[in-house]
């Protein structure tokens, strides 16, 4: 199968998550997709998060 997931709730403004919405569509992902992204993306940029990890 794939990889483990964990499943935690998200409570954020909808205006922030009107701006992932559309920033999804534009990139042909779904929102929860687009949040993964940034949040990895956000993790290497601070060192957090090694590239060969086999996420995203």
């Amino acid at each position: 199968m794939g990889r483990e997931r964990k499943q935690y709730l998200l409570r954020i403004p909808q205006e922030l998550y009107d701006v992932y919405e559309a920033w999804a569509a534009d990139e042909f992902r779904s929102v929860n997709a687009q949040i993964e992204a940034t949040l990895v993306d956000a993790a290497r940029r601070a060192g957090r998060h090694a590239r060969g990890s086999g996420e995203g």
